[in-house]
């Protein structure tokens, strides 16, 4: 494993970090995972209060003896804060959860504007952070940030922050904080943490097959996943990637990866060859959607990811197939969960860390998935299944 340095406070971080939104099912496989990332070098482990049973679960796991073998990070989501005790409603319970009586990296949890930072100052955070450090209870504290360059840069000259995390991946260099909201961030001495370094796994499964062609040309082989990666190590101004990995395959994959990944290594040619996947990627995506599931649950009970995750691979995987594909994740179900059910409330788009106009893009989605093949089709596979 790789580690590069904080260059706040010098702890020796993994470049590789453990996302911990997404954990399989079987608590015994999550243990044996977490276990398994620790012993191999994996030291930054990234979760919210607002991952399902995320916080908990890992609690349990690094209570057997593990806290201290970690730097621990997790998010105060500041949009659940109402008043100034809220913020020790929310923290107390983290620390319960996570069996744990400090956090290493505390971030505030999407934090996409300054308007929103001046809310919590007027709330009294300032003083909120200022005791909880003086108590030894968070020992860096920074925030997670989807938004515009512009509001990036306003919101880091803000406070005096000791980290932040930003998305960042070789199809979003130049969207969101970008390259150059990385850049300002490092310049001013501010680690930055990345996740969605695939995109949601966006830059790994059911990619064009020009995306592999160009991949081929390469004169060194290595799989989607390691090349987008690799890019975002590419940055010495990067200290931790966060990865959402659920098995152990993933796992030893990336441990891999990060063993022999470096900062400045990608040549000319390299380079090339991620302008192009770029340019294939950027014709192909209709909708920016990385799966986060912010925007759940839909009052209607629209599955807003899925819908949009179908209506992407139309363009990858033909459209029969991502028209099936639809029909079994979305309508195939006790309740359905397709795109005309929504009803333009706009609960979601305020959720959106991406800035999706949610509503209008479902509205295409229904246009183009549920045309004239959609009720036939569905009824085809309803019975198909009950042969």
């Amino acid at each position: 494993m790789n580690y590069r340095i904080n260059p706040k406070n010098n702890d020796r971080l993994s470049i590789l970090g453990f996302g911990c939104m997404r954990f399989p099912k079987d608590k015994k496989e999550v243990e044996h995972q977490i276990i398994s990332a620790i012993e191999k070098g994996v030291n930054y482990f990234d979760t919210a209060y607002i991952y399902p049973n995320s916080e908990a679960t890992l609690g349990s796991v690094l209570a057997k003896g593990y806290r201290k073998r970690v730097k621990l990070a997790t998010k105060l989501p500041q949009f659940l804060v109402k008043k100034y005790e809220d913020l020790d409603m929310i923290f107390n319970t983290q620390l319960e959860r996570l069996q744990t009586d400090y956090i290493d990296y505390y971030l505030i949890h999407l934090l996409t504007d300054l308007n929103i930072w001046h809310r919590l100052v007027n709330l009294g955070i300032l003083e909120w952070i200022a005791a909880k450090k003086q108590q030894g209870q968070i020992i860096n504290i920074g925030f997670s940030y989807h938004g515009g360059k512009d509001e990036f840069v306003k919101i880091i000259d803000a406070y005096d922050w000791e980290f932040c995390m930003i998305q960042y991946n070789y199809l979003d260099e130049n969207n969101q904080a970008g390259k150059s909201g990385l850049q300002y961030a490092a310049g001013k001495g501010i680690p930055v943490m990345v996740m969605e370094p695939l995109r949601g796994g966006k830059l790994v499964t059911n990619l064009p097959k020009e995306v592999y062609e160009v991949w081929d040309q390469a004169y060194v082989k290595r799989s989607p996943a390691e090349w987008a990666l690799r890019w975002v190590w590419n940055h010495p101004e990067v200290l931790v990637v966060l990865s959402g990995m659920n098995t152990q395959a993933m796992i030893d994959e990336n441990i891999r990866v990060a063993s022999k990944a470096e900062a400045n290594s990608f040549t000319e040619a390299d380079l090339v060859l991620f302008e192009q996947v770029r340019n294939i990627l950027s014709q192909k995506i209709k909708v920016p959607c990385t799966g986060c599931n912010y925007c759940m649950p839909c009052p209607k009970g629209v599955d807003i990811p899925t819908c949009f995750s179908c209506y992407n691979d139309r363009e990858i995987d033909g459209k029969i197939a991502a028209l099936s594909h639809y029909i079994m994740q979305t309508s195939f179900k006790t309740n359905a969960h397709n795109a005309s059910l929504c009803s333009k409330c706009g609960k979601c788009e305020s959720h959106c860390p991406q800035g999706i106009k949610i509503r209008d893009e479902l509205t295409k989605v229904a246009k183009v998935m549920e045309g004239i093949y959609y009720k036939p089709l569905r009824f085809f596979i309803k019975w198909f299944m009950k042969l």
